[in-house]
This record gives structure tokens, C-alpha cells and sequence, in this order.
């Protein structure tokens, strides 16, 4: 049991640490964001808040957030809030806080490392035009939605189109070196669209390519995850090379429409495990059928595409694919997509949402990490 709240000045202090940061989702007073907090003879509290940098977007939500953590003291008359920055020094401080080390450190990919309980799915088509991102948004807004914390990283760098599709309209804010992703729905996402003026077109070549993808998993303060999933750009090129060096462990989701061309092409995606050495954890059939008024289905693009790709390459890999979903299309899906609202949450009860929200139950499995635990292994008997 925690030792009794004796003053006034204890109990601002107690609801100060309850007060979560919006970017870093940690205490403010863990943070070193507190710089002092005094109550007036009058009641008062005078709160002095050192923001990370200035012009912080999120300074109205810490106001807001303060107000009513403290304000709810028995005893505060009122709470004032003065607003500073802190200094390039505290800065470090915070980014080697963050990091687990020292601010000089050589970033690291977290999600790389052996101890990591994070659940990589990297989302992956061999064309583009199945809705491999209105997939991975719904995914992500679904994973979230069970109260599993949920980043994406839109690996399109040529075609992004998550941050709209996911509603996340902020812009990155960077403590020294470490970069905050913006938030929406709960998810955390980072796009190269974030870092462009405008609608200006991405053309990179390979090597660059590589580093900004190292860069969003490296530099971005992601917190710990459960789920990390990545949007590929279709096909098998330069991004899904850079993703088998940098995540290793990354678990490849195909997604295909009941097409037998597209079927035929996202084998080839789902194949490119063979060489990487990733496991493929199963197969996505999007744009299954349509449901008509009268409760009969049209199947717009074909039929057994996806189970097709599931067969193929269970006999190719040598283990099993299996086949998670089939999405119906739905107009509705695009709808909540150009709105920044998915649709597994804005409209739930829809087939499409029911769906998604039932491959993302297959999803939501956290790894545990074996770093430190006993296996129960014993030497055998001579």
C-alpha cells in the first residue's frame, strides 16, 4: 500500500504524475516537464511546465489535462499554468531517458532486438490497387480499439496515403534526434508525407529508400508496442529487401482480391519469405464480393483468389498459410477512408468492419519474450 497523502502540496504533486504527456504517453512529472508546482495561500496552484519544444501543438491538451487532474485536489481553488521550454541539455536528457541510455548512443531498431515483445506484421501485395492500406489501417485502428497499443509505419514512400486514411493530420515533433509520431484512433503513425510540403512527390532511389525506413523505426519514439505494422509498397523491391535486413522478425501478411491475376502476383510477394526467411502469418482476400440489396452477393473481381494464394504458398514455403479473411467491398470503406475515420470504427456493425475487426482477433497476440526465464530444462541422468 502507498503511504498516505499528508498535504495539499503532496496530493498536487500525486495528481501532476497522473497526467500523461500526449506524444510520449508517460507522466509528465517522470518526464522532467515539471518544473515547479506551489500552492498559494489563497488555493491557487502556480504550475510551471517545460514543453519539449516550443509551439508545441499538444500545449492545449496539457493544459486542459493539469487542470483537471489538479484542480480536483480537495483544497485548490484554481490552477495557472505557465508555459516554458526546456533547455538543448534537458532535451538530451530526455531523448537518453527515452532511449534507455545515452543521448550519443547509435540509434537501434527496438523491434529488432532480442528481447522485444512487439508483433511486427509487415502488410504486403504484389500490385498495388487491392487495398492493402485501407487493410492495415482498419487492422490498426481494430488492434487498438481491443486496447492493445498499435503503431504504423507507411513503408509506401512513394504512394503514403495512411496518414489520411488514418485521420492522423500532425506533424512529428522532435526531442534532439528522437522524433514523436503523431496519434490517432490511439495508433502512433509516421509517414514520409509528414515531411513533404504539400502533395510534392517522393523520388528516391534505393539507398534512400532504405535510410528513411531505418529512420522511422530507429529515430521514432514508438513507446512499447504490441503491434507494429508496416505498409508496403506493392511488389518485391527495394523496401521489402530493406525490411528483411532491418526486421528480421517481421511476420508477412498478404493481401490479395479473388482476381486470378492479382492472385498470381501476390504469391510472388508472399513468396519473397523463401529467400528472406520470414514467416508468412497468412493471407487476406479484400474485395471478396459485393452485398446487394436483396442479400445476394456479386462477386465483382472473381472468386478463390485468396484461398488460391493460401494453397500456393503453404506447398511453396512448406508450412501453413492460412487464408484469415475475406472483406467484402463496400462502398463505405472508401468512404471512411477519405474521411480519416476507418470504418471498423465508424460504422462496426457492417459486414466489411465485422470482417477486419475478425482478422484482427487472430492478430492480437502479444509475444512474450523468453529473455530471463527459466525453460525448466534439467541435465539428463547418466
Amino acid at each position: 500500500m502507498s503511504a498516505p497523502v499528508s498535504t495539499v502540496e503532496d496530493a498536487v504533486q500525486a495528481a501532476l504524475a497522473t497526467v500523461d504527456d500526449p506524444e510520449i504517453r508517460r507522466p509528465i512529472t517522470d518526464l522532467g516537464m515539471v518544473r515547479s508546482a506551489q500552492v498559494g495561500d489563497d488555493g491557487v496552484v502556480r504550475v510551471e511546465l517545460l514543453l519539449t519544444v516550443a509551439g508545441c501543438p499538444l500545449k492545449d491538451k496539457l493544459r486542459a489535462d493539469i487542470t483537471a487532474a489538479v484542480g480536483a485536489v480537495p483544497g485548490v481553488t484554481g490552477v495557472e499554468i505557465e508555459f516554458g521550454v526546456m533547455s538543448p541539455e534537458q532535451r538530451q536528457g530526455l531523448q537518453a531517458k527515452l532511449r534507455g541510455g545515452s543521448a550519443t548512443e547509435e540509434p537501434v531498431i527496438p523491434f529488432a532486438q532480442p528481447g522485444s515483445r512487439t508483433r511486427v506484421y509487415a502488410v504486403a501485395s504484389g500490385k498495388g490497387g487491392v487495398g492493402k492500406s485501407s487493410v492495415t489501417v482498419n487492422l490498426a485502428a481494430a488492434l487498438a480499439a481491443r486496447g492493445l497499443n498499435v503503431g504504423v509505419v507507411d513503408a509506401d514512400i512513394y504512394g503514403h496515403s495512411v496518414p489520411r486514411m488514418l485521420g492522423a493530420d500532425g506533424r512529428p515533433t522532435r526531442v534532439e534526434d528522437l522524433i514523436m509520431p503523431p496519434q490517432a484512433h490511439g495508433v502512433k503513425v509516421i509517414s514520409i508525407g509528414m515531411f513533404t510540403s504539400g502533395n510534392a512527390a517522393v523520388v528516391w532511389r534505393g539507398p534512400m529508400l532504405h535510410r528513411a525506413l531505418q529512420q522511422f523505426l530507429a529515430d521514432v519514439y514508438w513507446g512499447d508496442l504490441d503491434v507494429l505494422l508496416l505498409d508496403l509498397p506493392p511488389g518485391t523491391g527495394d523496401v521489402a529487401i530493406s525490411l528483411a535486413q532491418l526486421l528480421p522478425n517481421a511476420e508477412i501478411l498478404v493481401v490479395t482480391t479473388p482476381q486470378a491475376a492479382a492472385a498470381e502476383v501476390a504469391e510472388r510477394a508472399g513468396a519473397i519469405a523463401l529467400q528472406t526467411h520470414q514467416r508468412v502469418v497468412g493471407v487476406i482476400e479484400n474485395m471478396s464480393w459485393l452485398e446487394l440489396p436483396d442479400g445476394s452477393r456479386m462477386e465483382v473481381f472473381g472468386s478463390g483468389g485468396g484461398t488460391t494464394v493460401a494453397e500456393s504458398l503453404t506447398r511453396t514455403i512448406g508450412a501453413q498459410v492460412p487464408l484469415l479473411g475475406q472483406i467484402p467491398l463496400d462502398t463505405r470503406v472508401r468512404e471512411a477512408g477519405d474521411a480519416g475515420n476507418p470504418i471498423v470504427l465508424a460504422e462496426p456493425e457492417s459486414p466489411a468492419a465485422k470482417a477486419l475487426g475478425q482478422v484482427a482477433d487472430r492478430l492480437a497476440v502479444r509475444r512474450e519474450s523468453l529473455l530471463g526465464k527459466p525453460l525448466g530444462l534439467k541435465p539428463a541422468g547418466r
